[in-house]
C-alpha cells in the first residue's frame, strides 16, 4: 500500500483500540510504549505516563499485525523493525527479539493543522514582535531560510508557519520522506506539488530495480516543474549541494538542519556537500544564496511545560568579495544590529519600506496577522 491518504487508510479507528482517544487528541504529539510503560508527549513537550494496562499482550499482537498487514511488511525476529505511515501518523515497532525490554512501538503524530499562530507566538515569548514581523516580511521579499536546532524544537512547525505567508499563486514544491508539511491542506487553493522521497530497497535489503525518488533527484526534478519555492523538510547530506544550486537559479526555499548555532550553518552545509575541490566556490555560494539563519531552542519552565523560542537569527551576505554574518537575535534578544544593505534594498524593491513594520496587513492573510 504505497499511498496512504489519511489515518483511516492505514488503520481504521477500531484498530487503535484503547489508544484511539490519544490518537484523536490534538494536544498529544507522541504515544510511546517501551515494553512496560505507556508514555504520552503533548504539544508543550510535557511527558506523562498513561495506564500501561491498556496495552495487553492480546491488543499488542492484534495492533501490530494490522499495521504489518496494512503496509505488507513482515514483523518477526528476522524482520524486527516495522515502519508504517499515513499523512498524519508515523508508526515504528521494534520486535522483542532485538530488545531486552520487550516489544515496543512509537506513534508520532503530524496532523495537518497549524500549531503556530502569530499572535500566540508573540504572547508566549517565542520572539519579539518586530523580529516575527521582519521574518514575515522576508517571506514576502522571497528570501531563503535555513532553520536549525536540536530534535523536537519545532523546526518543521516554524517552517510551516513561515510558508503560510507565501503568495497563493507562487508554486510551492515540498520534498519530504515523512508527511509533515501538509502545505496543500493548510493552504487550500495555493499552487502546490508534494513530492515524497522513498527508500530504494527490496524486501531482502538489496537494491531494487524499481525507480525511486531520492532527495537529490527530487530537487533536480523540481527545476523542470517551474516552482517559485522549494521546501525541503531537512537537509541531511549531499542534497544540500543540489539545493544551493537550485537556489542559485532564483528559486526560493525553506529547509531545516541539525546544528546548535546559526554561525555553524555554513560549515554544516560544507560538511554535507563533502566536495573539497569546489570548497572555495561553495562557501561563497552559501553566503550568496542562504539569506537567513534561525536557531530554535526549548527551555523548561517552572510549571513543567517547555517553551520554544528563537534563540538566534542572522542574515548571511556576501559584500565586496567578503562573507558576512549579521546577527540580529542572540540569546533570544534583539542585538540592535543593522540589516545588510543588500537585504534592505531587496525589501524596498518588494515595496517594504520598513522591515519591522506590518506592511502586509492589506494582504490576503488575515488569519496569520500579528
Amino acid at each position: 500500500m504505497d499511498e496512504m491518504k489519511n489515518r483511516s487508510v492505514l488503520l481504521d479507528d477500531e484498530s487503535f483500540g484503547p489508544l484511539l482517544p490519544f490518537i484523536l487528541d490534538d494536544t498529544i504529539t507522541d504515544v510511546d510504549f517501551n515494553g512496560t510503560d505507556l508514555w504520552l508527549t503533548d504539544i508543550h513537550k510535557v511527558k506523562r505516563k498513561a495506564d500501561a494496562s491498556l496495552i495487553t499482550p492480546k491488543f499488542m499482537a492484534v495492533f501490530i499485525n494490522k499495521v504489518s498487514m496494512a503496509v505488507e511488511q513482515q514483523f518477526n525476529p528476522a524482520n524486527p523493525i516495522l515502519e508504517a505511515e499515513s499523512e498524519e501518523l508515523r508508526i515504528t515497532a521494534v520486535h522483542e527479539a532485538v530488545t531486552s525490554t520487550g516489544r515496543a512501538f512509537c506513534i508520532r503524530k503530524a496532523p495537518a493543522v497549524p500549531r503556530y499562530d502569530a499572535k500566540e507566538l508573540i504572547r508566549q515569548g517565542y520572539c519579539e514582535e518586530k523580529i516575527l514581523t521582519l521574518l514575515i516580511n522576508c517571506v514576502f521579499t522571497k528570501m531563503n531560510f535555513v532553520i536549525c536546532g536540536d530534535t523536537g524544537v519545532g523546526k518543521t512547525e516554524f517552517a510551516k508557519f513561515l510558508s503560510g505567508y507565501i503568495r497563493p499563486q507562487d508554486k510551492v514544491i515540498t520534498i519530504e520522506d515523512n508527511p509533515e508539511w501538509h502545505y496543500a491542506k493548510l493552504n487550500p487553493g495555493n499552487d502546490c506539488i508534494a513530492i515524497k522521497v522513498k527508500k530504494d530497497k527490496s524486501e531482502n535489503g538489496e537494491r531494487s530495480n524499481v525507480t525511486t525518488m531520492n532527495y537529490t533527484n527530487a530537487i533536480k526534478t523540481c527545476l523542470r516543474l517551474n516552482p517559485s519555492w522549494i521546501m525541503l523538510s531537512e537537509a541531511r547530506s549531499k542534497e544540500a549541494k543540489s539545493l544551493l544550486e537550485c537556489w542559485s537559479t532564483g528559486i526560493k526555499g525553506i529547509t531545516t538542519i541539525h546544528t546548535d548555532n546559526v554561525l555553524k550553518i555554513p560549515d554544516r552545509f560544507m560538511n554535507m556537500i563533502q566536495n573539497s575541490i569546489d570548497a572555495d566556490r561553495m562557501i561563497n555560494d552559501i553566503y550568496d544564496f542562504i539569506d537567513i539563519g534561525i536557531l530554535l531552542r526549548v527551555k523548561e519552565m517552572p510549571d513543567g511545560k517547555s517553551k520554544r523560542y528563537i534563540d538566534q537569527m542572522c542574515f548571511f551576505d556576501r559584500e565586496k568579495e567578503k562573507n558576512m554574518v549579521y546577527l540580529l537575535v542572540d540569546e533570544g534578544k534583539f542585538t540592535g544590529a543593522l540589516l545588510p544593505e543588500s537585504i534592505d534594498k531587496r525589501m524596498k524593491r518588494a515595496g517594504i519600506m520598513d522591515p519591522y513594520a506590518h506592511t502586509y496587513t492589506l494582504t490576503n492573510y488575515p488569519k496569520r496577522m500579528v
